[in-house]
């Protein structure tokens, strides 16, 4: 993904609704700032922030970052995610995605000696006081792509396939 492209994202429909910024992304991909102030648009009924809308800015961003990072040889996907809300957010909101050399490594070492890896990131929102708003943790899918299933002749993924991509569990069932 080109710098232009993640700068852009600021204008992509859901962000741009929600007034949801990117601020700042590093060369490197490492780092990723984003904001969103309070508005018409991402208010709810009680006058504080919506909380889909403190969720989506923190949305896709370890994912890309991840993408980024390990390059082409990598599938990356967000697989789940929790929010807790720690107290209502008024004014701007900020996270602040980081993602350290160690853990890129970490990763790619893991994803290349195992079938898949399952990393977890958390993910602070902040308000303008400096205040915890909530905290997200994101839980990634990370898999060489030369250890992804093939297609069969028919197009269609084996069942086990479909098992392994979409069990939390770790359990195979």
């Amino acid at each position: 993904m080109r710098p232009l492209i993640l700068k852009l994202m600021s204008f992509w429909p859901p962000f741009l609704g929600a007034g949801i910024r990117v601020k700042r992304i590093s060369k490197d991909f490492t780092e990723v700032d984003v904001e969103m102030k309070l508005g018409i648009w991402n208010r709810n009924y009680v006058g504080v922030h919506f909380g889909g809308s403190l969720y989506a800015m923190t949305d896709p961003f370890y994912m890309l970052m991840l993408m980024e990072n390990l390059g082409r040889e990598y599938i990356v996907w967000d697989k789940a995610a929790t929010i807790r809300f720690k107290r209502p957010g008024r004014g701007c909101v900020r996270a602040e995605f980081r993602i350290t050399r160690d853990q890129i490594q970490a990763i790619r070492t893991r994803a290349d000696r195992e079938a898949k890896v399952e990393p977890v990131f958390q993910v602070k929102v902040i308000d303008s006081e400096g205040m915890l708003v909530a905290e997200v943790d994101k839980t990634l899918y990370v898999k060489r792509k030369d250890r992804a299933s093939r297609p069969s002749e028919t197009g269609l993924r084996s069942e086990q396939d479909t098992i392994d991509v979409q069990n939390d569990r770790g359990d195979g069932r």
